[in-house]
C-alpha cells in the first residue's frame, strides 16, 4: 500500500464567544440559542467575495478543533459525562473531544455578516458552543432539505434531551449581569455546566462568563446562584 502524505488543514477563522474557558459551554451547539458570538477570519481569508452569498442561509456548519484537549493517543472508548462518567462508549458512538483527530462540527444560526475594515467579513451567530479564540477549519452552508432529518434517533442521548436545572439567580445579582447576556446566561446554567458525577451540595462551582465569574450550588435540581464577580 502506498504511504499517505498527511492532511495539513489551515485555520481559516477563529471564534470569539463570552467563555474564556471550557467549562460552562453547553454540551451541544443549539442547546442555548441566544448565546451570541462572531467568527472572525484569518488575514489570509478575510476577502469579502468568499462569503458571497453565504447571507441567503439562516444556519451555517462550523468545522473545528478541540484545540484544548488535544492529545497524542486515543482511546477506542470514552465516558460520556451525561452517563455520570462510568458507562464507557465507543468514541465514534460519542461527541467526546478525545478523539484521534479533534475535530468538532456545530451548526449555529447565522444573524448577519459584518464587513469591517480591519477584519473583513466578520459572522454574527448564535447558538454556538465554542470557547473563546477556537480555530475554524470551514464554514459551510446549512441545507435544510438535506441536513436536516426530523425522524432520527439519538441513542443514548435521547434520555437526556429535555434535562434542565431549575435556575434560582437573585435580583441583585443578575444586575450585575449585562441586561444582553442575562437570558444566554440562565439557559447555559439551567444546562448544569457540571460534570455528570460532580454531585456535592456544598460545593461551590465557578464558571467564567463575558467577563464575569458566576458561582452557584446545586442542591437535587434547583441551582443556585449566589455570587457574581467582575
Amino acid at each position: 500500500m502506498a504511504l499517505v502524505s498527511p492532511i495539513s488543514m489551515k485555520i481559516i477563522a477563529r471564534m470569539h464567544s463570552d467563555f474564556p474557558t471550557k467549562f460552562g459551554i453547553p454540551r451541544q451547539s443549539g442547546l442555548a440559542e441566544d448565546l451570541r458570538s462572531i467568527v472572525v477570519f484569518e488575514p489570509e481569508f478575510r476577502n469579502p467575495d468568499a462569503v458571497r452569498g453565504l447571507e441567503e442561509f439562516s444556519h451555517i456548519w462550523l468545522i473545528w478543533q478541540f484545540s484544548e484537549s488535544l492529545r497524542e493517543t486515543w482511546s477506542p472508548t470514552v465516558r460520556p459525562p451525561r452517563l455520570g462518567g462510568s458507562v464507557r462508549k465507543g468514541v465514534f458512538a460519542t461527541r467526546s473531544p478525545f478523539r484521534p483527530n479533534g475535530i468538532g462540527l456545530s451548526s449555529v444560526k447565522l444573524d448577519s455578516i459584518e464587513m469591517l475594515p480591519e477584519l473583513g467579513p466578520v459572522l454574527h451567530v448564535s447558538g454556538a458552543d465554542l470557547m473563546d479564540g477556537t480555530p475554524i477549519f470551514d464554514v459551510k452552508p446549512y441545507l435544510p432539505f438535506v441536513d436536516g432529518h426530523p425522524d432520527a434517533t439519538g441513542g443514548f442521548a435521547d434520555r437526556f434531551k429535555d434535562y434542565s436545572l431549575q435556575v434560582v439567580f437573585p435580583e441583585e445579582l443578575l444586575a450585575l449581569v449585562p441586561s444582553d447576556h442575562r437570558q444566554a446566561l440562565v439557559k447555559v446554567l439551567s444546562l448544569d455546566p457540571r460534570p455528570s458525577y460532580q454531585n456535592d451540595p456544598s460545593r461551590v462551582y465557578g464558571m467564567s462568563f463575558a467577563g464575569l465569574d458566576i458561582r452557584f450550588v446545586v442542591h437535587g435540581e434547583i441551582l443556585s446562584v449566589v455570587q457574581v464577580v467582575k
